[in-house]
């Protein structure tokens, strides 16, 4: 570290750069970029969200329910106050244009550490009251441990200079240090017989690995640089944000505390198993927010560029995300049977909703970086606390009475709020904008698989694990040929770009 300069004076935040000196576009246009960038970004986080995937199934083979209940109590406990952290300080810095850039990280970088010690500071006094509230002290010790990660993360912040730029080759690279280290971890411990402790130190020694790495490939020195006029901007942009996670905070941890005080401590791990698939799903959603979200920062002035890319990133990201969700909730019970094993049989109805939860929310999915890019955060608060209303309203009270059937029907009431309150905010900010239309598009592609899927079912005998297999070959085969007639010119589009082929609009880079 360096000295600690609290008198520097506020840099200018706008006009300060070219677009092609904030992105280094050297001479693509920006479309190219943008879909140059996803390809990359799809690379490296469907492989890394995969083996996160792949990763929980793998140790479900080994570890017991209970042990995996352990693990969730541990991850929605910790990984919730996580989300109190996330208050968009890097989102800020992103959004920023000020002229001396390395002064700019150096600001964000002061904010986050100095944020992250007082998050620390709550994570260690949370955990022994997170094990009252579970009933439950053996996450003491690995919530302890566990916490080790907030430090490292914070060491992970130069990342950040890599995604303005759009440099995600390098971004991506660095990112994926954590994950490939966790899981060789993981897997090794859980092999070994270490139970929820490999999960425990495997996500330990992944943050720790990508720490080092970020710090060695920074391009700019760490130091620390308070200034009060940028604290109160960046106040200003993530206290709506704080209040967003604040509602999701309410969501994770009703459904584990109520989960297990009246369910048990199985019905915990089956729910965080269900959201395994679904945290799948939004991981691999990044790939398309993550890559746009720079560049609709660069030109969130223009309305009519922003209307474009939202609703094209969408119908890019639908073409799997539908198809995925609804995949999930179709061949939930064969997963069950010729997978994990019959011992997650009550998961079964948790995992089909969670699934087709993961669809619906994949309509609109990147609504509020939009609303970010604009500075204008409070209707991501709103949209947040919303659907932590409908959790207690419907979801908690049907898991009291219904258990986990009546858990997955209350988060499904929570999946269409959380529609809802996207069609209202979105139709306000883009003239023309008709989410009804866009359901139907979302769905189309999909439909004719679901049917054929259904139509065969009603013929099948006795299920075997070559008929499963069968089935989803049939399921993926409708669907990609569906999707073509319904988005072939979407897709020509987006091929064009990756080939420099396709020209921008008049005036468009």
């Amino acid at each position: 570290m360096a000295d600690l300069d609290i008198t520097a004076p506020p840099q200018p935040t706008a006009g300060a750069e070219t677009l092609e000196q904030r992105l280094r576009l050297d001479g693509r246009s920006l479309r190219e970029r943008a879909a140059r960038g996803t390809i990359v970004n799809a690379a490296f986080l469907v492989g890394v969200s995969s083996l996160s995937l792949v990763k929980g199934f793998l140790v479900a083979a080994y570890l017991s329910a209970s042990d995996y209940g352990i693990w969730g109590l541990i991850v929605v406990g910790l990984g919730t106050l996580a989300w109190l952290k996330q208050v968009g300080i890097s989102d800020k810095y992103i959004q920023q244009s000020d002229e001396d850039q390395e002064l700019a990280f150096q600001r964000a970088f002061t904010l986050e550490l100095l944020f992250s010690g007082a998050f620390l500071v709550l994570v260690v006094a949370m955990i022994p009251v997170l094990a009252l509230a579970y009933g439950n002290w053996d996450i003491v010790a690995p919530g302890l441990v566990a916490a080790l990660i907030v430090p490292a993360a914070v060491l992970q912040v130069p990342v950040w200079i890599y995604y303005r730029r759009m440099d995600f080759v390098r971004q991506r690279a660095l990112q994926s240090i954590d994950p490939v280290v966790a899981f060789a971890v993981t897997i090794g411990l859980a092999i070994g017989g270490a139970g929820y402790w490999s999960l425990v130190i495997g996500a330990v020694a992944g943050a720790m690995a990508g720490s080092v790495g970020a710090v060695l490939a920074s391009p700019y020195r760490l130091a620390l640089r308070y200034d009060r006029g940028t604290a109160r901007r960046y106040l200003s942009f993530s206290w709506p944000l704080f209040a967003a996670s604040v509602g999701g905070l309410v969501v994770a941890q009703g459904s584990i505390v109520v989960g297990n005080h009246a369910l048990g401590i199985a019905a915990v791990g089956a729910i965080a198993l269900a959201a395994t698939i679904s945290q799948f799903s939004e991981r691999v959603d990044g790939i398309v927010t993550g890559t746009l979200y720079p560049a609709i920062c660069a030109v969130r002035d223009r309305t009519d560029l922003l209307f474009e890319s939202f609703v094209k990133s969408n119908r890019l990201a639908l073409m799997w995300g539908m198809p995925f969700g609804v995949g999930v909730a179709l061949f939930a019970p064969d997963l069950i049977e010729f997978g994990i094993g019959e011992r997650w049989r009550p998961a079964a109805v948790v995992i089909q909703v969670f699934g087709l939860a993961a669809a619906v929310n994949q309509i609109g999915f990147n609504w509020d970086a939009y609303f970010r890019a604009r500075d204008d955060t409070r209707p991501i608060a709103v949209a947040s606390l919303v659907s932590a209303a409908v959790f207690c309203a419907v979801a908690i009270p049907l898991m009291i009475l219904e258990g986990l059937s009546g858990f997955a029907a209350g988060m499904g009431a929570v999946a269409l709020a959380m529609l809802a309150c996207r069609a209202y905010f979105l139709t306000r900010l883009f003239d023309g904008f008709d989410m009804a239309r866009h359901v139907v598009r979302a769905i189309a592609p999909t439909a004719p698989a679901v049917g054929v899927v259904l139509a065969a079912r009603a013929f099948d005998g006795s299920r075997t694990l070559g008929l499963a297999l069968g089935e989803l070959a049939l399921y993926v085969g409708v669907t990609a040929a569906a999707t073509w007639v319904f988005e072939r010119d979407l897709l020509r589009e987006a091929v064009g770009y990756l080939r420099g082929s396709t020209p921008a609009p008049h005036g468009v880079r």
